[in-house]
């Protein structure tokens, strides 16, 4: 409990792209990334952060007083301490959800934590560092765990998009597990994305940036 983490922000907002958005939820951003993905909307998180020790992190957690927790980034798997905050956080009640960017191996992940898992697409610029190994984990999950892994992939454009339906239909991702499939904010519109997925029979969520519609998208702390 007396580990630190370099933390960018804690705030109260609503769960905005997942299979909880909606939800009023507590963020744990973490600071740090190494990744260099072009559509980054928070690349503030690279590089401020001010280290916050668990026991710190889990009382500004309880003051917000929401059960659904987000722990993101930044990339929250490249700092260590994350796991046992996750951990602690998990065994007082609370429902956890991490938020990665996908190039990091989740296998020492609490089974407890709803993963949230980034495939990125060619457009994004580091399609080439995927952790495929996470698709196969997902894949061999025992069925009551299923639940708790979900795939989230941004599309900009229609090559992302037959890039992201040939993978899927090479590992059946979608018989097993959520995948989410979003649009890049103002790079390519909704309802073109929507239009490709019905015409395909295509088994995914379509999701929206929902914070990014109630409050201005470039807007912090939301």
């Amino acid at each position: 409990m007396n580990r630190s983490l370099l933390v960018n922000e804690i705030f109260l907002s609503i769960q905005g792209e997942s299979s909880r958005a909606g939800t009023p939820c507590t963020f744990v951003r973490l600071a740090g990334c190494r990744s260099t993905c072009t559509w980054c909307d928070t690349r503030y998180a690279m590089t401020e952060g001010e280290p916050m020790s668990i026991r710190d992190i889990i009382r500004e957690v309880d003051h917000k007083q929401t059960p659904l927790v987000e722990i993101t980034g930044g990339e929250p798997l490249e700092q260590p301490a994350v796991h046992p905050l996750m951990q602690e956080l998990c065994n007082r009640g609370y429902s956890v959800m991490l938020e990665t960017g996908g190039f990091i191996n989740v296998n020492e992940v609490d089974a407890r934590v709803h993963k949230i898992i980034d495939i990125k697409p060619p457009s994004s610029g580091v399609s080439q560092n995927n952790c495929t190994q996470n698709i196969l984990l997902a894949l061999q999950a025992p069925p009551e765990q299923r639940h708790t892994w979900e795939f989230k992939i941004v599309i900009a454009d229609r090559n992302d998009y037959n890039w992201a339906t040939e993978l899927l239909d090479n590992y059946s991702l979608t018989d097993h597990c959520t995948v989410m499939m979003g649009t890049v904010f103002d790079q390519l519109p909704p309802a073109d994305l929507a239009s490709w997925i019905l015409h395909d029979h295509l088994n995914v969520r379509l999701q929206l940036q929902l914070h990014k519609y109630i409050w201005p998208p470039d807007m912090r702390g939301v």
